[in-house]
């Protein structure tokens, strides 16, 4: 062998070994860039910004999950802006994190023993520094679809149509019969035909519907291999605290095992990070069709494992929000673990202590002892609604995250739901009116059921006229006074006060007007509001003396009588 040969054979392995260098170079410094996020993240506000559309994506995969069981419904999940405390909590590293994370925070635990399993593996990684950010490191190789959700995503392979193979065997066949026929007779032909099919194939390649379609569920192939590249990476993982995760992990990577070995030749999980020998694979497809051709017989050994899909998704997502919920508890100034009462037919008490929402920067503390109904009055903008928010979003957090924003809670397991932040349906056709009681309704039956239940309702009715909103509403919330049920309700309606006496506890928030200024405290204080800062307002903000004064007079004057005078007057001409 001459010297030529030789020095070209050590510039050939020089050249392998120095790409594989670099492959390997690139690969640290990419963990290295992660691992320096995940620290900056942890315990701070999550900073990804949502696009229209993408909770509805993510909230799929709870859709899929949904059973018979209870769940947190649409009205009382937009009631509470349930969207945005998910965005806060948010801090998960992959797709099936923050699906399983959104399924959670919609399906309160209605078991104190499967609350404190999943508390166990929240607490492990608040405590365990580098087995956390290890973990995150394998499931940042996930990484998030830009579909919405991963279930939605992988699960659509499993109605994905066969493509035809035909023509493409074709093409193949005369390429290689072509290559090795005049290569016999021409070496220099041979290269110039091979040429020129090759170029027909990438022609068609692109052209062919049948790539159409195969791109069309290339992103459901990629993150599937992202899943299971990442489960190759767990199986190192021997920690006892994860155990249960690990093995259903396991479990459902073994199902995959031949898909695997074909799935290289339709893409690969390291498509679009400038991978070389990934860029080489894709100019094979180009000319020789091999994606297409492997396509249906991959496609096959998926189809079928719908629930091993959703094993994979559910344990890796566990993990993953498991982390982001310890991030959350480690992001909030004042928190606590919430205690659990046992329900025993009696009436539900529920106690909390320097009570926050997790919404408001620089929000006011409250507490409560309320046992029974209760009942807020105040006037707008003074923090009745929002109270009454927070006690429901921390029920939640108590029995989906196990955490809530507040010194102390004291409960039992409780369904929670809502009629608050209602409007009109437009598109069915449907007044406010008939939105509401169809609302309150759906409270009405659940509460007949004879399990613990908090409500929350704000402005009773408000739809209707005065007579029939005092009359009927007070029905309702009398209706809504069971030993199993927990009612908060919120008005305006001085008058529930003295027709619930005895049936619900009043609370009451107030405000002061000094100075031309409205000045909101946002305190709770018990018993009725008895401060009459509207017609003040009038007199503050320039109205006419005469008019004030007489709405003053008129307000007393109902309040000794109980009846309105008729307004008398001469018509003033302009």
């Amino acid at each position: 062998m001459n010297q030529a040969y030789i020095t070209a054979i050590l510039c050939v392995i020089a050249l392998i070994i120095s790409f594989f260098i670099w492959i390997v170079y690139e690969d640290h410094k990419r963990k290295k860039t992660i691992r320096k996020k995940i620290k900056r993240i942890y315990g701070n506000v999550p900073d990804r910004e949502y696009e229209t559309g993408d909770i509805e994506k993510i909230s799929r995969y709870f859709r899929r999950k949904a059973g018979d069981g209870f769940v947190i419904d649409d009205i009382t999940w937009n009631d509470l802006d349930m969207d945005r405390v998910y965005m806060l909590v948010n801090q998960t590293m992959s797709s099936p994190g923050e699906d399983v994370l959104y399924e959670m925070m919609r399906t309160p635990l209605l078991s104190q023993e499967k609350l404190e399993e999943r508390d166990a593996l929240v607490e492990f990684f608040a405590t365990h520094e580098e087995e956390r950010e290890k973990m995150q490191l394998m499931l940042s190789s996930i990484g998030k679809t830009r579909l919405g959700s991963l279930a939605d995503t992988v699960l659509a392979l499993e109605k994905a149509p066969l493509v035809s193979k035909k023509i493409h065997v074709i093409m193949l066949a005369a390429m290689l019969v072509s290559l090795t026929f005049l290569a016999v007779i021409s070496p220099l032909y041979a290269i110039m035909v091979f040429f020129i099919l090759s170029i027909s194939n990438v022609i068609n390649y692109y052209a062919s519907k049948d790539y159409k379609l195969i791109e069309l569920y290339l992103d459901c192939f990629v993150h599937l291999l992202s899943m299971l590249s990442s489960a190759d990476e767990m199986q190192a993982v021997k920690w006892p605290q994860v155990k249960k995760q690990m093995d259903a992990i396991q479990e459902s990577r073994s199902a995959f095992g031949a898909f695997r070995k074909k799935a290289i030749l339709l893409t690969s999980n390291n498509k679009g990070t400038g991978d070389i020998l990934q860029a080489i694979l894709d100019y094979v497809r180009m000319v020789f069709h091999v994606d297409i051709l492997a396509y249906n017989s991959v496609l096959k050994d998926v189809q079928g494992k719908t629930d091993k899909i959703m094993q994979l998704i559910d344990n890796i997502g566990e993990l993953d929000a498991a982390i982001s919920i310890a991030s959350f508890r480690e992001m909030m100034i004042l928190k606590c673990k919430p205690e659990f009462t046992s329900y025993d037919g009696g009436e539900i008490q529920l106690e909390a202590e320097d009570l926050y929402h997790p919404l408001i920067s620089e929000a006011v503390a409250n507490s409560i002892s309320a046992k029974g109904g209760t009942l807020v009055t105040g006037s707008n903008a003074s923090g009745k609604s929002t109270f009454l928010k927070n006690i429901a979003i921390n029920s939640i957090l108590a029995q989906t995250l196990n955490t809530c924003t507040c010194s102390f809670y004291r409960a039992p397991l409780l369904k929670v739901m809502t009629s608050m932040a209602l409007r009109d349906d437009l598109s069915g056709g449907e007044s406010y009116f008939i939105v509401e009681i169809k609302s309150l309704k759906r409270i009405l039956d659940e509460s007949r059921k004879e399990e613990p239940l908090l409500c929350i309702i704000d402005e009773v009715l408000r739809g209707t006229n005065t007579i029939e909103r005092i009359a009927a509403s007070s029905r309702i919330l009398k209706e809504l006074s069971r030993n199993w049920v927990l009612p908060f309700a919120a008005t305006h309606d001085i008058e529930l006060s003295y027709i619930l006496d005895g049936v619900y506890e009043n609370y009451h928030f107030e405000e002061e007007v000094t100075d031309g200024q409205v000045n909101f405290n946002y305190l709770l204080h018990k018993g009725r509001a008895t401060t009459r800062n509207a017609i003040k307002l009038l007199d503050v903000l320039g109205y006419d003396k005469e008019v004030v004064e007489a709405a003053r007079n008129a307000a007393a004057e109902f309040e000794r009588t109980g009846v309105w005078k008729t307004v008398k007057g001469e018509m003033k001409s302009c």
